[in-house]
């Protein structure tokens, strides 16, 4: 379990990270924002580095419960639950916060594949596709794999043009598409 101090610099880290972007935000600004004293910083995490991983990985288990719990409240029915992604992502879109996907923007921010950070991102998206591959083989589909390669390519296109356009529709647009690909056999 981590401690008060580790989880208010996760907390704040979190929020401005997303808000702002990693690179904007120092360890100064990040102390301030969480009221933790340097020592105690480090203490936790041994740079800014390894705050950020610890960041992504703990939005990445979040992040994916709050899908399955999305999709499955969506779609009672296995075979409905691949396009219930896409009506999640719509909610997701709408909020006054959402400014897209935290892992995105951190493998475009750090741009370095071998940086820790975009390989805590590139397993995030590896997470997805696999959760996709599951949701894809329960509705029966024998090329679930493929599938949700494809599928996941559509959420990220949704996701950025969501933030470009400031508008949800981009997830319907999406929808659709997936709903093309689920019609081919």
């Amino acid at each position: 379990m981590a401690t008060r101090a580790k989880q208010r610099l996760l907390t704040a880290a979190e929020k401005l990270f997303y808000a702002e972007g990693i690179r904007a935000i120092g360890v100064d600004r990040l102390l301030r924002v969480s009221g933790v004293g340097r020592a105690s910083f480090y203490r936790h995490f041994a740079s800014k580095d390894d705050l950020i991983v610890a960041v992504l990985e703990e939005r990445d288990r979040r992040w994916l419960a709050w899908l399955r719990e999305s999709v499955e409240a969506k779609a009672a029915d296995p075979a409905d639950r691949p396009l219930a992604v896409f009506d999640a992502l719509s909610e997701r879109f709408s909020r006054r916060d959402f400014r897209g996907c935290a892992f995105i923007n951190t493998m475009v921010e750090v741009a370095d594949v071998r940086s820790p950070a975009h390989r805590a991102a590139d397993r995030h998206k590896r997470r997805v596709v696999d959760y996709l591959t599951k949701l894809l083989a329960a509705a029966g589909r024998s090329d679930a794999p493929a599938l949700a390669v494809e599928f996941a390519l559509l959420v990220d296109g949704a996701i950025v043009t969501a933030v470009r356009e400031g508008t949800p529709a981009a997830a319907d647009r999406a929808r659709n598409m997936a709903r093309r690909l689920l019609a081919i056999d």
